[in-house]
């Protein structure tokens, strides 16, 4: 291909700039995520809260989703793309200005309320960015240029639990928590930030581009026999993309739980220079991570996921999109195996590589769940996006499984999840009968 081709549609408009500017709206999700998974651990210690009690944050940020998926998804085709992102924005900043309010109020439902509205409006902004990132230049490019705009959401996802340390786990002079009190702030900075987004895509040219119609769904005399559910590739995109963001979701938000359960003893000589203030002796008198150092490490993680976001861009140029997914699925598959044997730093060191390896699952199982739907692709990406609740159930379960046993045993149930990843990617040509996301040939009567 030639340099342009990524992002230059076969009527040779180029759409460089729309896609950064649409990019930019995974870096802001990224960040509110991040903020996400390392809340847990804060209302575990302020409200008592069991690791199972405190999966209650995931479920309430996932419930957001599911709740809006169908209704973004209608809006999206009613107001078309540059309508539902601003209606999505404009819900953002609603829900990072209820984090005032919440803070005062200092109740557990009132906090989870703010996470459920802040996602319903990310709801918009998923179930629209993700399939009009794979419009945005060569059809064959789609599934690079989601895991490419999925880049930035990682980049997000670095700086969320950095923000989520600074405020979540803050202490005053005397050492006491001041995160209840504090809260609020990263939150109303979000909101004061999509409000100027809103403005900045009100005023710009935001072409409402149609996706290629391969199965010809769009044809009016097939609109009843061709329903996007008797596509097995997209039915199977929703059940692994419910799985990959449970297992997402368990180990990002048991991330602090883990590191400050499950590591071996540091070495006192460790708790000095940069890294002095990151641990604290724990029960047994040994040194450990502490909860604010646990949070900063989870950048770390997320820098892995985002270097495996920008190669699994390169990759996926290259390589067979499914074929990709489920080398990677079974990686995690091993990787999380080794977390549940727990190895010590072999363990700790496959929790980090597990974020690397599970980067591209979710951009890349949405590309491949929606290829040829056509004008449908819509409406397909709203169940894709709904099945995000997988985030919100599976979580729970992992959170019982630690508390009555370990944190690193609760590792099974991503491990199952990404199982079922890994069969999906390498049976997704058999499910779509097409060779690859990239030169798809669908035979007669599909």
């Amino acid at each position: 291909m030639n340099k342009n081709s990524l992002f230059k549609t076969p009527d040779g408009k180029s759409h460089t700039f729309t896609f950064f500017l649409v990019a930019s709206l995974f870096l802001l999700w990224g960040f509110c995520n991040g903020m996400i998974d390392v809340m847990d651990k804060h209302f575990q210690q302020e409200l008592h809260l069991t690791l199972s009690q405190s999966a209650w944050v995931q479920f309430a940020h996932y419930l957001g989703y599911f709740l809006m998926a169908l209704p973004a998804g209608w809006l999206a085709t009613k107001l078309g793309y540059k309508g539902g992102i601003i209606a999505g924005l404009l819900m953002v900043a609603v829900g990072g200005l209820w984090f005032i309010p919440a803070t005062h109020i200092a109740s557990f439902w009132a906090f989870l309320v703010g996470v459920c509205m802040i996602a319903a409006g990310l709801t918009f902004l998923e179930t629209i960015a993700n399939p009009y990132t794979t419009v945005l230049g060569d059809p064959q490019y789609g599934a690079t240029r989601i895991n490419l705009a999925q880049s930035f959401n990682g980049i997000g996802w670095v700086f969320g639990p950095i923000a989520g340390a600074m405020f979540f786990y803050s202490k005053d002079a005397s050492g006491h928590g001041t995160g209840s009190q504090t809260l609020w702030i990263p939150y109303a900075g979000v909101a004061v930030v999509v409000i100027i987004l809103a403005g900045i895509f009100y005023f710009v040219n935001v072409p409402d581009i149609k996706m290629k119609d391969d199965y010809n769904l769009d044809d009016s005399a097939d609109q009843t026999s061709h329903s996007i559910w008797k596509h097995p590739h997209f039915v199977m995109a929703v059940v692994a993309q419910f799985l990959y963001v449970a297992a997402q979701s368990g180990i990002f938000s048991f991330f602090i739980n883990y590191m400050t359960s499950q590591v071996p003893a540091i070495p006192q000589s460790w708790d000095s220079g940069m890294l002095h203030g990151w641990f604290e002796a724990s029960k047994s008198g040994v040194l450990s991570l502490s909860d604010s150092g646990a949070a900063k490490l989870a950048s770390l993680g997320f820098i892995f996921f985002l270097a495996g976001r920008f190669s699994g861009a390169a990759i996926l140029r290259k390589y067979d999109a499914h074929k990709v997914l489920g080398i990677y699925g079974l990686i995690n598959v091993i990787l999380c195996f080794l977390v549940f044997s727990k190895l010590g730093w072999i363990s700790v060191s496959a929790v980090f590589l597990s974020y690397f390896f599970m980067s591209i699952m979710f951009p890349t199982i949405f590309a491949l769940g929606i290829y040829g739907l056509g004008v449908r692709a819509k409406r397909a990406s709203s169940y894709i996006v709904m099945a995000i609740m997988g985030g919100a159930i599976l979580p729970k379960l992992m959170g019982y499984i630690a508390d009555q046993t370990d944190m690193s045993r609760g590792f099974v149930v991503p491990l199952v999840c990404f199982a079922f990843v890994s069969y999906y990617g390498f049976n997704w040509s058999k499910f779509s009968k097409a060779q690859s996301a990239g030169k798809i040939s669908t035979t007669s009567g599909h």
